[in-house]
């Protein structure tokens, strides 16, 4: 374990309970300065991330800051909700974030008002970027709490540009995944089967996957994950659409899984996001394993040298790269190897972690 650091204290704040990709590597983080000697405390509402915090981990209890996925007249309800959420935070933090010596690093976009309300030290917060920013509501809560950031660190290059034109300055910091890890058997399965693996919500696009695999009679297709509480009618469209005769009897859900486990028993991990991503772990975790990723190309880590990439809400192109990589065990191959190689040279968790935190805290060399 190395020093305390002077003593100083470090803040996580999180804009929701739910514990997913974005909140798996605050976890790490945490674990991180724990093992660097800091005193950590995380900001966040009830729900699974608290129910993981390590023990020690002081939890500041704070009400969602986000939207989960309302529509019509619920989503604006929800979005004056947040509004008072973010006014509610602010008054928990401000107690907290009063010492000079406490540093911050915000984990969400849409907890970035709530911290500029709470009036933190100049400089002191540190904003991980997870989103590339695609919508008015993410450009206007990046500008509301601008005052108060210090520095922002992009898990991906495509995260980063979009701050860049608006004028922030940002730092680059790569995701990671454990490595070295056995990597999955290639085997030829009968059927085949590909997979979705995360946070059941739109714009993951599970709908564009059903009617891609809808054409493709011989493929089954296994959804993992749960639904956001503002998705769950979407949940019940999807199992609903997949009870439809091109479809039935070929799409199970899975609900939570390991993912690493389940990753091993897929020809073909589909990310089919319809609003880009900034880093997804799950496409790092099948790469790590060598299993062909098939994903959209507005992706923070889309690149068709290590994976199969198809554009956004286009059924027929993914339904092409499903049949593609499938028939083809020279490419399924190729992905394998190359894939691995890929989180060997840039994605090593040993490696990238620590990089990471050092460039919230702004100690990198």
């Amino acid at each position: 374990m190395r020093g305390s650091d002077d003593g100083r204290e470090l803040v996580f704040v999180a804009h929701t309970g739910q514990a997913s990709g974005a909140e798996n590597v605050m976890l790490a983080l945490v674990d991180s300065a724990l093992e660097r000697g800091y005193r950590v405390r995380v900001a966040c509402p009830d729900g699974p991330l608290r129910e993981r915090l390590p023990a020690g981990v002081e939890h500041i209890g704070i009400a969602a800051l986000g939207l989960a996925g309302e529509r019509g007249l619920r989503r604006l309800t929800a979005a004056l909700v947040m509004l008072k959420n973010w006014m509610g935070a602010a008054w928990r933090l401000r107690k907290p974030l009063r010492d000079s010596r406490t540093r911050i690093i915000v984990n969400s976009t849409m907890a970035l008002p709530a911290l500029a309300l709470a009036r933190p030290h100049r400089g002191s917060a540190a904003w991980l970027v997870h989103d590339i920013l695609a919508s008015r509501r993410q450009y206007g809560a990046a500008w509301a709490g601008r005052a108060a950031v210090g520095r922002a660190v992009a898990v991906s290059e495509t995260a980063a540009q979009p701050l860049r034109r608006r004028g922030f300055d940002v730092d680059v910091a790569f995701n990671g995944v454990t490595w070295p890890v056995e990597p999955a058997p290639v085997v030829e399965r009968t059927p085949p089967v590909v997979g979705i693996l995360g946070v059941v919500t739109s714009w993951k696009g599970h709908h564009v996957l059903l009617e891609a695999v809808a054409g493709l009679p011989e493929v089954r297709l296994e959804i993992a994950g749960r639904a956001l509480p503002g998705d769950v009618a979407y949940l019940a469209e999807l199992r609903e659409r997949a009870e439809q005769p091109d479809l039935v009897g070929r799409v199970a859900f899975l609900g939570q899984v390991d993912a690493m486990t389940t990753l091993r028993g897929w020809d073909a991990v589909i990310s089919a996001s319809v609003l880009p991503e900034a880093g997804q772990l799950v496409v790092l975790e099948a790469m790590s394993l060598g299993v062909p990723v098939i994903a959209t190309d507005h992706g923070g880590y889309a690149d068709d040298r290590v994976m199969v990439c198809v554009p956004p809400a286009d059924p027929v192109a993914l339904r092409a790269a499903i049949e593609r990589v499938i028939g083809d065990p020279r490419l399924r191959s190729r992905l394998h190897e190359d894939g691995r190689a890929r989180v060997a040279a840039a994605h090593d968790r040993s490696r990238t972690l620590p990089q990471m935190l050092d460039a919230l805290l702004g100690t990198a060399p």
